[in-house]
C-alpha cells in the first residue's frame, strides 16, 4: 500500500528488518518498537478497508464517488429516458371511480348547423383522497309485549363505542415497520392529514398486534426455509434500545425470516431453530459456527472477492487477484450454462483452481513454526488465513460449479 510518495508496506517491511538486526536495543524498547509496528500496521490496514474488499457497507466509504452515466460517442445525452430504454408512464384505467361528462355550450358553436353528439376524448386526473372515514353501525334493538329485548349482532371485532379501524392500523404499522417513520411522526400525520388523533400508545399496540397475527406467517416460512434446497444464511449487528443485538436472517428464493438475539453464534442458530433441522446445502459466510450443523455447506463467493481484493490491494499477493478473476469467470460461466456445468466443464476449473492454489502456497508460505518456547498458534496474516481456508474447503468455495439450485 502506498500513501502519497511513501510506500507504506515497504517502509513497515524495512522497519522489521532494522529491529531484529539491531542487537544495542534492550528487551524493553525492542518490544515496544514491536508493538508500535504492529498498531501502525493494523491502522494502516484498516485504513485501506472499503466495502470492495471488506464487510463494509457502501455508506461507510471515504469519499465515495458518484457514479457516472457513460456517454456514447457522438450523442449528447438529454435529461430523462435514452433511446432503446423502456420507460413507464402513467396509463389510464379501464373503470375510473367517477366520471363526469362535458357537454359542449352549443350556444358557441356556428348558428343555422345541426349538431349531434359523437363520442368524446377523454382524460383521466389520477388523484388520492385522504379523509377520515366514519362507519356508524347500528344495532336494531326489539322487545316483545312481556318486556323482554333482543339486540342485533355487531360485525366480528366490533367491540367498543369507538374504536379505531383496520384500515387506520394497517397504515399506522406499514408507515412505522416498513417506511421507519417514529411514533411521533406518524401521531402528527393521522393528525393533520386524517383529523384522527392517535396517541403513541395505541401506535404500540397496532404494531403488537400485527406481530401476533403474524403466527401463521413464520410457521409456513419456517416450514418451506427448512425444507428447501438451498438457504441462505447472515447475520449482522443492529442497535436494540442503545445496546449491540444481531439480526439472523434465513432465506431462500421465496421466502426470509429474520431473527433478533443477543448472541451471534452457535446459541442464537439454536435458539432461531432453522439450522438444526435442515438437510439441504447452507450457504454462509464461513464463519466457523454453522459448521456446527449437520447439513451440506456452501461458502459464499462475494465475501471471499472482497477479502482476495485486500490481500491484491493491501497485501500485493498477486495469487488474490488471479484468484478472483478466476472465481468471476466461473460464476460467468455457470450463468451462462443455466445454473449448472456439465461433469467435465467443472472438473477443469476444479483444476484451474487447484494449480492456482498450489502456486499460492509459494507466493505466500506458512509462517515458521514459533519457537519451543512460545506458547499459542503460529501468527499467520489475512492473506494466509484466507488461502488455507480455500485450499481446506476446496468442495465448499466451488459447490456452486454443480449445484442443483432452486
Amino acid at each position: 500500500m502506498k500513501s502519497s510518495a511513501i510506500d507504506i508496506t515497504e517502509t513497515i517491511a524495512s522497519a522489521k528488518q532494522e529491529l531484529s538486526s539491531d542487537k544495542s536495543l534492550s528487551p524493553q524498547i525492542r518490544a515496544l518498537m514491536q508493538l508500535l509496528i504492529a498498531i501502525v500496521e493494523l491502522l494502516v490496514n484498516h485504513r485501506g478497508l472499503t466495502s470492495r474488499n471488506s464487510s463494509k457497507a457502501p455508506s461507510s466509504d471515504p469519499n465515495r464517488p458518484r457514479g457516472r452515466k457513460k456517454r456514447v460517442e457522438g450523442l449528447r445525452r438529454k435529461l430523462g429516458g435514452q433511446p432503446g430504454h423502456e420507460g413507464h408512464h402513467l396509463e389510464q384505467v379501464s373503470e375510473p371511480d367517477e366520471v363526469e361528462v362535458l357537454e359542449i355550450d352549443r350556444r358557441t358553436l356556428p348558428k343555422g348547423r345541426s349538431y349531434g353528439a359523437s363520442g368524446y376524448e377523454k382524460r383521466q386526473l389520477i388523484d388520492i383522497v385522504v379523509k377520515r372515514c366514519v362507519t356508524e353501525y347500528r344495532a336494531e334493538i326489539v322487545k316483545d309485549d312481556l318486556g323482554s329485548q333482543w339486540v342485533a349482532e355487531f360485525p366480528e371485532g366490533v367491540t367498543r363505542p369507538a374504536q379505531y379501524g383496520s384500515g387506520i392500523k394497517a397504515k399506522a404499522v406499514y408507515l412505522s415497520q416498513a417506511q421507519l417513520i417514529p411514533y411521533e411522526r406518524i401521531e402528527e400525520y393521522f393528525q393533520s392529514q386524517c383529523g384522527i388523533r392517535v396517541s403513541q400508545g395505541s401506535l404500540v399496540n397496532f404494531n403488537r398486534q400485527g406481530f401476533e397475527r403474524l403466527e401463521v406467517f413464520e410457521k409456513k416460512a419456517r416450514e418451506n426455509l427448512t425444507g428447501g434446497p438451498v438457504l441462505h444464511n447472515d447475520e449482522t449487528g443492529i442497535n436494540v434500545g442503545g445496546k449491540l443485538r444481531w439480526l439472523h436472517s434465513a432465506s431462500n428464493e421465496k421466502w426470509t425470516l429474520f431473527f433478533a438475539h443477543e448472541k451471534r453464534g452457535g446459541e442464537a442458530m439454536e435458539a432461531f431453530g432453522i439450522l438444526p433441522k435442515y438437510e439441504g446445502v447452507s450457504v454462509h459466510d464461513h464463519w466457523k459456527p454453522y459448521l456446527n450443523f449437520d447439513c451440506a455447506h456452501a461458502f459464499c463467493n462475494a465475501h471471499h472477492l472482497r477479502e482476495l481484493e485486500r490481500a491484491w490491494e493491501q497485501d500485493g499477493q498477486k495469487w488474490a487477484k488471479n484468484m478472483k478473476r478466476l472465481l468471476q469467470k466461473m460464476n460467468v460461466a455457470v450463468n451462462a450454462a443455466g445454473g449448472k456445468l456439465s461433469e467435465k466443464e467443472a472438473e477443469r476449473y476444479r483444476k484451474s483452481y487447484l494449480r492456482l492454489v498450489g502456486r499460492a502456497d509459494q507466493e505466500c508460505p506458512d509462517p515458521p513454526t514459533a519457537e519451543p518456547r512460545k506458547r499459542g498458534r503460529r501468527k499467520k496474516n489475512k492473506a494466509r488465513n484466507l488461502l488455507e481456508r480455500l485450499r481446506n474447503h476446496e468442495a465448499d468455495v466451488l459447490g456452486f460449479l454443480s449445484a442443483v439450485h432452486e
